[in-house]
């Protein structure tokens, strides 16, 4: 090859990086977009009309709310953590799977498309809420404390697409666990969208309940366990299986409650009261991790009988 044609080649090479660059950079963009959208597309299709509110300055019926891209609402933390969360997941396992060249340029595009919309949602749906409110400062602390909620799940949310995008196995692994209440939560929210709150079947409250434990058992079985590090992924997740849906019954029956809204001792003292007795015996955690580890061992089992069958036949 002459001189002249590996300088052409190498010209040619040069021309391909930023434009391979450039696509992956985009993709990343549109993955990031496409998986926030996803996230908050259960309350889309419901309807999204601002939630009935408390503090609201005058008084309106349901379908007299304004249309709102979050659910803001005291009643709906959960939720709101469920659909910003679900988001970030959603995007970082687009990248695990799809495993790009580029994957740290794919991963920080696909924060900032998410990042684009999720920042939007909480915009337009803060401006309305606070036309809508009546003066005062309890209204300013509830709007506050709503702000200060979408914030820290929006963190969450990126968060989480880090730990699910990222080459170790082990991190990937503690995403899903970190994920799996939200996004339980999250498919309740689809099936409520799609069929009404009073057309709810009687099996999705139990199939939710079970649900979180089936994914991180899955998750535990895709994980393995050796090396043995790994285990630390295993412990990790059986803890957040057992601690998540204990803070999440807490945070609602403190939030979800009028009785002592505004006194804050009040409601420490009462959330601590159910986080202790959602966490002991009583809670109904042992099961599900119970099924968790099962399900782990299970898969981790099923796929060493497989590795030796093939190793026998070759």
């Amino acid at each position: 090859m002459s001189h002249a044609e590996i300088a052409t080649e190498r010209t040619h090479e040069s021309e391909k990086r930023p434009r391979g660059a450039a696509s992956s950079a985009a993709l990343g963009l549109l993955i990031g977009i496409l998986a926030a959208a996803l996230g908050l597309a259960p309350w889309w299709i419901s309807g999204a009309r601002l939630p009935l509110q408390n503090l609201w300055a005058t008084q309106v019926i349901p379908g007299q709310m304004p249309m709102a891209l979050l659910p803001l609402s005291q009643y709906e933390v959960l939720t709101i953590v469920a659909l910003l969360t679900t988001g970030g997941a959603a995007a970082g396992f687009a990248i695990r799977v799809w495993s790009p060249v580029r994957r740290r340029l794919v991963t920080w595009c696909a924060i900032v498309g998410l990042l684009l919309v999720q920042v939007a949602a909480t915009v337009q749906s803060f401006e309305l809420l606070g036309q809508g409110l009546m003066r005062g400062t309890l209204a300013q602390y509830y709007r506050a404390g709503l702000m200060a909620g979408v914030i820290c799940s929006i963190l969450a949310a990126v968060v989480a697409l880090l730990l699910i995008a990222s080459k170790s196995t082990v991190a990937t692994t503690i995403g899903g666990g970190l994920m799996a209440v939200p996004f339980t939560s999250w498919a309740v929210e689809w099936v409520v969208g799609v069929v009404g709150h009073t057309n709810v079947p009687i099996a999705v409250p139990s199939i939710a309940h079970w649900l979180p434990a089936i994914v991180v058992g899955c998750a535990l079985a895709w994980c393995g366990v050796r090396p043995l590090g790994r285990l630390a992924a295993w412990v990790l997740n059986l803890a957040f299986l057992w601690v998540i849906p204990a803070v999440f019954t807490a945070v609602q029956s403190v939030l979800g409650t009028r009785v002592i809204a505004g006194d804050i001792p009040e409601m420490v003292l009462m959330g601590r009261e159910v986080l202790t007795a959602a966490l002991g015996p009583d809670g109904g955690a042992v099961p599900t991790v119970l099924l968790a580890l099962a399900l782990g061992l299970a898969g981790v089992g099923i796929r060493v009988i497989a590795a030796q069958r093939v190793h026998s036949t070759t």
